[in-house]
């Protein structure tokens, strides 16, 4: 504002005044004024103006726009307030508030963090609006819970002290290692650093180092590096391991008879062909009037995980195995993983079952559910019994060939329910010994695997049913369409979807038409799941599918776990549990545990306590899915590290303001073509329309378009491909 505007007799009006006066509070909203020192700030040095300045004060007090601290002295009265959130920090350093409360995301620029970190729960003062500022602004003012006080990173030794470089890029600051703290890490190496102590004029936190990750480059190193960064454990400690070690393995006779003996029953297991820990297994005899008993054996974990021990301790912290590209890090240590929990063939075993006796149409006419000792008569590889399928012939056909008969009604019973098809390819690698990719393959769901995936979900289906309705049985219908009914039963743990968000389901058909398909986004419920799947058998083997695929998932909801029963949308089940993975899911335990108590007429227990377990077990799963993509996009990075300069037919997966994604056709290897690469134009992000648009030219580059691209970059480090553009040719 220059001097000379306000100077000598300009007459200032009144709303002049106000809004010269709010701009200033405005600016510093913190800051206490007098009316001399805001005519002073304003370059008012006539009476007349200063006496306006006064005035205007003290009506903006009784407007309740300013507060008077004290006499004669005036502050902004805050009309945003506090908010309490997380902090979503990007790799600039500045940070935005995320509140539950509210959909405005607040901005905090880095210089108002007061190091708060990405994830933390904090308190934001938030600064008034102004018509100058487009979105809020505030500054953090206490820290109230840290999200997290552990970072991986690479250690770099100096003369007189040490930094710990984190790998994690929504982490801003070095960590400050003293030479004392660095517990025997070498320069270069990956480390675990925990920070202790950050002083108050300090930049950089000060840490020490807690483990010694090894060498970057090294397998183990990258594995461990990842599993670090979501804070998850890639070793048992040597008192969980002690404990489980002296857990017996051998079944005592009175254990025996306490329980319902299905070991002279036919009895087996399908897994995957590497798998060692079996924790489902399937039995099969025919009854009178052409009836059948399907038995569903699920380890008895809870047998030999007992509450308030070490090993159930350990077990809840972890919430869940994690499944890496190269190695299974598990929930229970490997005594109980692939021992004594482990439903191995020909061994005496432990099991909590579901057993059902169903008619050649898959009507459960009858259920039980106890605790079983069984005996597996075979252990099948998917590949193994899906010959069995295909060919008629092989070890228990018999059983095999009906189970699968019932599965198949099970699974066309589900989709006319309204169930939702998502059945999308898993992009494997063929692994040298030191974990080197040597080839990328696609897992595909067979037959096999929707005879055990059916019979999972109608165990898991029947036993939340029991627990919400006491062991009546309604038939089904859409959970959307009990949604907002009062929930009766006991107090359990369900695993929940919930119906999708309107905004994003219109959203997803307005991307859809893109490509010329089209969907009523007003529809729900069994009508809404109906159209998706349509969709979905619509796409396949177009270009499109991936990328149609992907924002279907992503306009869903995402499952969690909670005592709070709305159903499962996907599944399109009223009622829905996780019983049949105890081994590698602590979500089924506590179901096994409040299942054991509830048919022994035991009260309901705390649904506050179990829904505060639920939360953590649903947040170790994201960490956990988040490391495995993690390791698998490093995977991908390594095994493209030799394929620099050489092309591929791709297709564009993603458009954001700086690139275009684009995966691989023959490998699905996603990497991004930065836009400031496209030499042949001035290309911008056209966010309504969601397409890269060239300024001059008008080319146009939208999801799902066929492209090649050269090879430019792996950044291992940064788990990130580079692309280039090699054919422009392409139409406006």
């Amino acid at each position: 504002m220059g001097k000379s505007k306000h100077k000598g007799k300009d007459k200032l009006s009144h709303d002049q005044a106000t809004a010269l006066i709010m701009g200033v509070f405005g600016r510093s909203p913190k800051q206490i004024y007098n009316y001399k020192q805001l005519s002073k700030l304003l370059f008012l040095n006539d009476k007349n103006q200063r006496d306006l300045v006064s005035r205007t004060l003290d009506e903006l007090v009784e407007k309740k726009q300013l507060e008077q601290v004290e006499l004669g002295r005036y502050r902004l009265l805050s009309r945003a307030g506090y908010k309490t959130g997380t902090l979503d920090m990007t790799q600039h350093g500045y940070a935005f508030l995320v509140s539950e409360n509210s959909d405005d995301d607040v901005f905090i620029a880095r210089n108002n963090l007061k190091n708060a970190l990405d994830g933390d729960l904090v308190k934001v003062f938030v600064f008034p609006a102004r018509k100058q500022r487009a979105r809020s602004e505030g500054e953090v003012v206490e820290i109230l819970e840290r999200a997290r006080d552990t970072f991986v990173g690479t250690v770099e030794i100096s003369r007189n002290y040490a930094f710990l470089l984190p790998d994690n890029r929504k982490m801003p600051f070095d960590i400050f290692i003293p030479l004392e703290k660095l517990k025997g890490v070498e320069h270069g190496q990956k480390a675990i650093a925990k920070i202790i102590d950050w002083p108050e004029k300090a930049k950089n936190p000060f840490g020490e180092i807690v483990d010694i990750l090894g060498y970057p480059g090294e397998n183990d190193t990258e594995m461990h590096s990842i599993l670090a960064e979501f804070e998850l454990p890639y070793k048992f400690s040597q008192e969980v391991e002690a404990y489980a070690e002296q857990i017996p393995d051998n079944i005592s006779p009175q254990e025996i008879a306490n329980r319902r003996d299905f070991r002279k029953v036919p009895t087996f297991t399908i897994d995957p062909a590497d798998a060692k820990d079996f924790d489902d297994a399937l039995s099969l005899q025919p009854l009178e009037n052409g009836l059948w008993e399907v038995g569903i054996h699920i380890a008895d974990v809870s047998h030999y995980v007992k509450t308030k021990t070490i090993l159930d301790s350990e077990a809840f912290d972890r919430g869940t195995s994690v499944y890496l590209v190269d190695r299974v890090v598990p929930m229970l240590p490997e005594q109980l993983s692939n021992g004594a929990c482990s439903l191995r063939p020909n061994e005496d075993k432990l099991t909590f079952s579901a057993v059902f006796k169903m008619n050649e149409m898959g009507e459960v006419l009858d259920e039980w559910f106890g605790r079983t000792v069984i005996l597996s008569n075979r252990r099948f590889a998917y590949e193994e019994a899906q010959e069995v399928i295909e060919t008629g012939e092989g070890d228990m056909k018999q059983e095999i060939l009906k189970l699968y008969d019932i599965s198949k009604i099970l699974k066309e019973k589900r989709f006319q329910n309204g169930s939702v098809n998502f059945d999308r390819e898993e992009v494997k690698f063929h692994l040298a010994e030191d974990g080197t990719p040597t080839g990328v393959y696609f897992k595909v769901q067979k037959e096999a695997n929707w005879l055990i995936e059916e019979f999972m979900l109608l165990a898991n289906k029947r036993v939340a049913a029991y627990a919400s309705r006491g062991g009546k049985y309604e038939k089904e219908v859409s959970p959307a369409e009990t949604k907002g009914k009062k929930q009766v039963g006991k107090t359990f743990v369900y695993r929940i979807h919930d119906v999708p968000d309107p905004e994003k389901m219109n959203s997803f058909t307005r991307f859809i038409t893109k490509f010329g398909y089209t969907m009523n986004p007003q529809q729900s419920g069994r009508k809404l799941s109906t159209a998706l799947n349509s969709l979905l058998d619509q796409v396949q083997g177009s270009k499109e599918q991936n990328v149609i695929e992907m924002m279907a998932l992503r306009s869903m909801a995402k499952a969690r776990y909670s005592t709070i029963n709305i159903g499962h949308y996907g599944l399109s089940f009223k009622d829905y549990a996780h019983f049949t993975s105890p081994i590698r899911r602590y979500p089924d335990l506590m179901v096994h545990r409040l299942l054991a108590h509830y048919l022994e007429q035991g009260e309901s227990k705390n649904a506050e306590i179990y829904e505060k377990r639920c939360q953590h077990a649903s947040e170790m799963e994201r960490r956990a899915v988040d490391a495995e993509r993690a390791s698998t996009k490093y995977k991908q990075v390594e095994f493209m590290q030799d394929k620099l300069g050489m092309h591929f037919d791709g297709v564009v997966s993603g458009l954001t303001d700086w690139g275009i994604y684009v995966e691989i056709v023959e490998n699905k290897c996603e990497g991004m073509v930065s836009i400031k690469s496209i030499a042949d134009d001035f290309y911008e992000f056209n966010e309504e329309e969601y397409m890269i648009v060239g300024r001059h030219s008008g080319k146009k580059f939208e999801i799902g378009d066929e492209v090649k691209i050269e090879v430019m970059n792996a950044n291992l480090s940064r788990r990130q491909l580079d692309y280039k553009l090699v054919d422009l040719e392409q139409e406006p």
